[in-house]
């Protein structure tokens, strides 16, 4: 729902840039998610922050926000500044450009700011208002703008704006694209700063090495999570924010959505996204979630097959679970459902990073929901206690502990084309356990420049015991417990 402008402010400082941009755009939707966008870009322009990401999916007012209306409000609040924006072309960065020059022109600017002034027709001489560059009448601040690779010679800058620095995913997929990005970021960019410039970059996610990834793995970075990183965040570090399409990530301060909430649902319902994401899972990971990942370095790129309902053939029921190895771990325990012809179908996942405690009864319930009859625990890492607990909460439960002595990266690798064949994974399992699909879909083959192997380890584990045993595989067993 829009908010109308409130008129009623004390002075042109004080005014919010949420009230800004209602007063000179009084078209602007200001949904929740408008409301948290527009607190951070104000905090930024107000040098609260120094260095900000924050990734947007497409088509939900990133620009307009960021890289269209920040400009003119920052000039307002102080005319000396000079900002440069920057884009993938320097068509679409003179485009901002001179929607920012029409803000300005504006009356409504003029009744905020009307100290910030810009050349109009040949008036006054000796100020520069082209499309790539306007001046501000009597003080030192200026607005220009750069594509991708352009020059930015001799120009000191106090604050970058950087949005969009890749066309589309055929650039961002190029490694030649993303090195000259790289190079143009850092031999231009970061020489023409000065000790307080301002950094943000705003970006729909294309691809794992894009910007954004390349600086989150080389700088300092504090995910944006409440109101108080802001005041906690680190003078070199970065602060990060990213906003899924799809809330799939625990609720924050700055997030609270529950999971599976819209981000602009007014604009693009869960539904429609749903769709897209049918289309093409591992793109709409990127895109609209901001969890990229190279499809041509993915493992299991082409996806799990998925279905409707069980068959009728099912010849047994059983579960496969992997303990947590470290704090950082996920325990992953998957039922399983496998028919007369050997396909797998999974049923239910616990994915989760609580302790035992919490875990230990959550996977005796997921036990009894899907009619568990034999369960199968690694014993490495705390799963012998694990197995022994979930005997006494599941007595009915044929429970069999072991010891995985096989070399992780080697199992996960031979038997990804099996668990691709031969698992199925239930219509709709993104909603189901989005952490447990995120980490699957964007599982990298290159296996320890993952985050986590959790997912993978535990299907795979599936698979050795419902595929590679029953042909003849060697599996160690260490102890039965129970019947």
């Amino acid at each position: 729902m829009s908010k109308k402008a409130n008129t009623n402010f004390n002075s042109s400082e004080n005014i919010s840039f949420e009230e800004f941009a209602l007063r000179v755009y009084p078209f602007l939707e200001i949904t929740p998610f408008h409301h948290t966008y527009y607190k951070i870009l104000e905090e930024y322009a107000r040098g609260r922050i120094r260095k900000l990401i924050v990734s947007v999916p497409p088509q939900h007012g990133k620009s307009v926000g960021s890289t269209t209306l920040l400009p003119a409000y920052m000039l307002g609040l102080n005319p000396d500044t000079r900002i440069a924006i920057a884009s993938y072309s320097g068509t679409l960065a003179s485009k901002f450009n001179r929607r920012v020059q029409r803000i300005i022109d504006s009356r409504e600017y003029a009744e905020i700011f009307p100290e910030t002034t810009i050349k109009q027709g040949t008036k006054p001489a000796g100020y520069i208002r082209t499309s790539d560059e306007v001046e501000i009448i009597g003080r030192s601040g200026e607005l220009l703008s750069v594509g991708r690779e352009g020059a930015l010679t001799g120009n000191r800058v106090d604050c970058f704006i950087l949005d969009d620095l890749y066309k589309d995913a055929m650039e961002a997929q190029s490694p030649v694209v993303r090195e000259n990005c790289w190079e143009w970021y850092t031999s231009v960019v970061r020489t023409r700063m000065h000790n307080s410039s301002r950094e943000l970059i705003v970006f729909t996610r294309w691809h794992e090495e894009d910007l954004i990834g390349t600086l989150c793995k080389t700088e300092h970075f504090r995910e944006l999570r409440s109101w108080e990183d802001i005041e906690n965040v680190g003078k070199d570090e970065w602060l990060v924010l990213n906003f899924e399409a799809l809330k799939n990530s625990e609720p924050t301060e700055i997030d609270p959505r529950k999971q599976g909430e819209a981000l602009w649902p007014e604009q693009q319902s869960a539904e429609l996204l749903e769709s897209k994401r049918r289309l093409d899972p591992v793109r709409f990971e990127a895109m609209y979630q901001g969890h990229p990942a190279s499809k041509e370095g993915l493992l299991y790129g082409d996806g799990f097959m998925e279905y409707d309902t069980l068959p009728k053939d099912i010849v047994a029921r059983s579960s496969y679970t992997d303990t947590a190895d470290t704090g950082d771990d996920y325990l992953c325990s998957i039922a399983y459902a496998v028919d007369s012809d050997g396909t797998i179908y999974i049923t239910d996942v616990v994915y989760s990073q609580e302790s035992m405690e919490t875990t230990e009864p959550l996977v005796a319930s997921m036990f009894e929901l899907n009619d568990t009859r034999r369960a199968y625990i690694e014993s490495n890492n705390g799963g012998r206690g694990f197995a022994r607990a979930l005997q006494r909460l599941a007595p009915m439960v044929r429970i069999e502990w072991f010891h995985q002595r096989g070399n992780k990266e080697a199992r996960i690798l031979s038997n990804s084309a099996t668990a691709l064949h031969t698992l199925r994974m239930p219509s709709g399992w993104h909603r189901l356990w989005p952490e447990f699909y995120n980490h699957l879909i964007t599982f990298k083959r290159l296996i320890r420049s993952n985050s986590h192997d959790d997912a993978a380890d535990a299907i795979t584990g599936i698979i050795e015991r419902e595929v590679s045993v029953r042909g003849g595989g060697r599996w160690r067993r260490v102890c039965l417990i129970g019947k």
